[in-house]
């Protein structure tokens, strides 16, 4: 069942100071956006807003910036490039506000999108005080940063504790509903992707696909492990000696198709040679980084068979052009099967955008973390919050919670 939380559309936002948590982490080569998937999909929460008539405060993270230490000092996590893409897309000034905490006359203007909130101290820790004077700002709080949360952080948890009113936005809810259209009553046969660098970020998660699914592939550092774990050679390649017998757990457990053939490479780099070798002809000094043609075609008809998929992660290195002819031929067999696809994090959306097949995808979710987390059943902090306050506010009324999401 969809969690019951108070929506966006339920309310009346003409001048009404609204505070929107979006999640625009994208990502930056250069100090240039080389994905503005994120930013995207926060467009139509926003634009709403703004036609309601709403004064907007959009605030953000970014990166990983030192709490405390002013952003001028670290420049580089600075939202100014999210702020300049916001404006194009909206065809409007949005203005970035540094110092915000304490409120001020920008709160007149339609739109503002307030400086990285990861640099002020508490945010991680969830500090009540800070949750306190964020909320102090609005009159509407909007939690749509599904990516965010899984983090009980003073910008999504606490802040839809302390605001007057919380409530989730267009993009937050859509998120939860295709989950549970995918987790809860799935068409069989179901299969998961799951790619990364390391088996031990994910392995409760791949513990819990596994009893989901009928196949599960494995990409990237994570299929290394595997290959490793089934007596393979993988030579220079990252993976986990320590996980290999909880590897071969999980191959008993639920189908596991390893790759017949493999890229290698001596090192990564825009120059590096990409060889394709049979899985059992790695060389000590080989690094593997992505799948060869006879894997892709195997996992295309993998993919082919399936009636609900779920994509979280690429094949293998495909940054670089030469290493990304498994993620390529996966992205197009996921977009060209008649299944239902939802496909989630951050390198997946990134692998959407470079191989043009977002229009193909039944639904993308912007979440990484989040993503997996509710993949494995845990309680999502930001979404159990807004739960327990509509809950609230129907119990002052004296009615039950239905009819909203």
């Amino acid at each position: 069942m969809t969690p019951t939380v108070l929506n966006l559309e339920d309310l009346p936002l003409e001048q009404k100071r609204v505070l929107i948590r979006e999640d625009l982490n994208v990502p930056l080569e250069n100090g240039q956006i080389s994905s503005d998937a994120r930013i995207r999909a926060a467009l139509p929460t926003l634009q709403y807003a703004l036609e309601q008539g709403a004064r907007l405060m959009v605030m953000s993270h970014l990166g990983r910036p030192d709490e405390g230490v002013p952003i001028g000092k670290q420049q580089q996590f600075s939202l100014q490039p999210v702020a300049d893409r916001l404006s194009e897309l909206l065809n409007r000034n949005v203005p970035l506000v540094t110092d915000w905490l304490d409120g001020g006359d920008w709160q007149q203007q339609a739109i503002v999108l307030l400086e990285n909130v990861r640099v002020n101290k508490g945010e991680k820790s969830n500090s009540e005080e800070l949750a306190r004077r964020m909320a102090a700002l609005c009159d509407v709080f909007v939690m749509d940063a599904f990516a965010t949360a899984h983090r009980a952080q003073a910008s999504t948890q606490g802040l839809a504790q302390y605001a007057r009113i919380a409530c989730a936005g267009p993009l937050l809810s859509a998120e939860l509903a295709a989950l549970e259209r995918a987790l809860s009553n799935p068409l069989r046969p179901m299969l998961a992707i799951v790619g990364g660098s390391k088996v031990s970020g994910k392995l409760t998660v791949l513990d819990a696909i596994a009893s989901k699914v009928e196949k599960l592939i494995v990409g990237g550092g994570i299929a290394n492990t595997f290959l490793a774990a089934a007596g393979y050679e993988v030579g220079a390649s990252l993976y986990e000696k320590d996980l290999l017998e909880a590897a071969r757990t999980l191959m008993q457990r639920v189908a596991i198709p390893l790759p017949r053939d493999i890229v290698v490479a001596k090192e990564i780099s825009p120059v590096a040679k990409a060889t394709v070798k049979a899985v059992g002809e790695v060389a000590v000094d080989d690094m593997i980084v992505d799948v060869g043609p006879a894997s892709s075609a195997m996992f295309a008809d993998d993919v082919g068979s399936a009636n609900t998929i779920l994509w979280n992660g690429p094949l293998g290195v495909f940054e670089q052009d030469q290493f990304g002819s498994g993620t390529k031929a996966l992205a197009h067999a996921i977009a060209d099967a008649g299944a239902y696809t939802l496909a989630g994090g951050g390198d997946t959306l990134a692998a959407i955008d470079k191989y043009g097949v977002k229009e193909k995808i039944s639904y993308i979710s912007t979440g990484g973390g989040a993503f997996l987390e509710f993949v494995e059943g845990k309680v999502l902090p930001a979404v159990e919050i807004l739960q327990q306050r509509y809950a609230q506010m129907n119990e002052a009324k004296g009615v039950s919670p239905k009819g909203a999401q």
